[in-house]
């Protein structure tokens, strides 16, 4: 069996851990995003966050956790060249907020918990409601999501001066800190 990653897999691994690494300084230097229809929303990193650095045999990895915690641990290593692999993220869209657990090498989400859906006890309500309105609430976290990430491809992929060299740059000095 072959378990050779296929370029595929690294590039995905290696854009994955780009995209989380640059989201916890976003959140961390200005926190505010806008959706698809231009509706602001926040998002931090929470109590969890994972970063590896190296490969084979000398792969690291550092598991961070704790309430109110300022990840310090983690980010001393990202200085050291480190990239987030996996991270908790709340994300907040008035009255909204919904907690999950993304995976760079994937993207995979995992213990996604949505707002709560108040039930309704009315013998004459729709019995699907609770169910879609979940769904709609799922599709929400998606769609927050896709516009994380697509902000940051549109920095990633821009190639001018103030473009992803820029934000390197930016990144670095907030590693620092």
């Amino acid at each position: 069996m072959n378990t050779t990653p296929y370029l595929g897999q690294t590039t995905d691994l290696i854009l994955g851990q780009e995209f989380l690494t640059w989201l916890w300084f976003r959140s961390a230097v200005n926190g505010i995003f806008r959706d698809a229809a231009d509706r602001p929303f926040s998002i931090r990193m929470e109590q969890r966050i994972v970063v590896q650095g190296g490969e084979g045999e000398h792969l690291e990895t550092a598991s961070v956790s704790g309430i109110d915690s300022e990840l310090h641990e983690a980010r001393m290593g990202l200085t050291v060249g480190k990239k987030v692999t996996r991270a908790l993220l709340r994300l907040e869209r008035e009255p909204e907020e919904w907690l999950v657990t993304l995976k760079a090498s994937d993207f995979s989400l995992s213990s996604l918990k949505t707002p709560q859906i108040e039930s309704v006890n009315d013998k004459e309500a729709d019995p699907d409601a609770l169910f879609l309105e979940k769904m709609y609430l799922i599709e929400s976290c998606l769609e927050l999501i896709d516009a994380l990430y697509k902000e940051f491809l549109q920095i990633r992929l821009d190639n001018s001066a103030g473009g992803w060299t820029n934000e390197v740059q930016c990144l670095r000095e907030w590693m620092r800190l």
